[in-house]
């Protein structure tokens, strides 16, 4: 049937879901293993919501089960395209994926530490950093002791690797 014979009322709606953590196109989306488990446990949070919607009205079940659907594909081709890497194989003595690191600003006595994770752990307030962000691409392969500079326009920062550790 044309969908000109279709009441307006009766035309589904797209969803609209929120992309997940940007990972440029032929970037390897690189996660520790505690942000492959993660993203496991999102996955089945998300199929057990699916499957708790109810049907009341069956066009508002419909929306919700698209929606969850939408954001369960989106998930789905992350995991499927996650490398993980595993900290204890990682060389302890330099900055690399997956390493927390600490850092000296600027030549402040305020120590600074992050992780440098893939970009679906990244969480500032839980200071992880992904690795595709300028700090983490600076940060790469230095050694305690070593400095990296951030510039930004006319102002540059300048950061001191004090430590370097690798927790699972």
């Amino acid at each position: 049937m044309s969908r000109g014979f279709v009441k307006e009322s009766d035309q589904e709606e797209l969803p609209i879901v929120p992309p997940r953590a940007d990972l440029p196109a032929n970037v390897i989306n690189y996660v520790t293993e505690v942000g492959y488990n993660e993203l496991i446990k999102e996955r089945v949070e998300l199929i057990e919501e699916r499957e708790k919607i109810p049907a009341t009205d069956e066009n508002e079940r419909r929306i919700a089960v698209n929606y969850l659907t939408a954001k369960l594909q989106l998930l789905n081709d992350r995991i499927a395209t996650a490398k993980i890497i595993k900290l204890t194989e990682q060389p302890q003595n330099e900055v690399r994926f997956g390493a927390t690191v600490t850092l000296r600003v600027d030549g402040s006595n305020k120590l600074q530490t992050y992780q440098i994770v893939g970009v679906d752990e990244a969480n500032i307030t839980k200071r992880k950093i992904a690795f595709i962000s300028p700090i983490a691409r600076i940060l790469i392969d230095k050694k305690v002791g070593e400095t990296a500079i951030l510039h930004l326009g006319n102002d540059s920062k300048k950061f001191e690797i004090v430590a370097i550790k690798y927790d699972s």
